[in-house]
């Protein structure tokens, strides 16, 4: 029964990583593709779960757990990034000069 369900996860995961891959292509937004690539992380970290129930070794949950934190830290380092790029366009319309340099 524990196979059958651990296939099952596995092929819904796989779906979700192929409408994250579509996303990503033809996301009209930097924020869609960074929400995508954000959701794309949190199945990388589901399949190490999965992979650790499988597999019925906890090394796969130390793994989900770094790779749970570093996407934590690219997440943030992309809003940090397109917050700069809007603060730009906001000061370049009012005609001040770029104080994040």
């Amino acid at each position: 029964m524990l196979t059958v369900a651990v296939e099952g996860a596995s092929w819904l995961l796989l779906l979700a990583l192929a409408l994250c891959f579509l996303r990503i292509a033809r996301g009209p937004t930097l924020a869609d593709r960074v929400v995508a690539l954000d959701v794309l992380n949190i199945l990388a970290v589901s399949y190490c779960a999965l992979l650790a129930v499988a597999s019925g070794r906890a090394v796969y949950l130390d793994a989900a757990i770094a790779l749970a934190l570093v996407a934590f830290l690219v997440t943030v380092a992309f809003a940090r990034f397109i917050e700069r790029g809007h603060l730009r366009e906001v000061r370049s319309k009012e005609g001040k000069p770029d104080a994040s340099r």
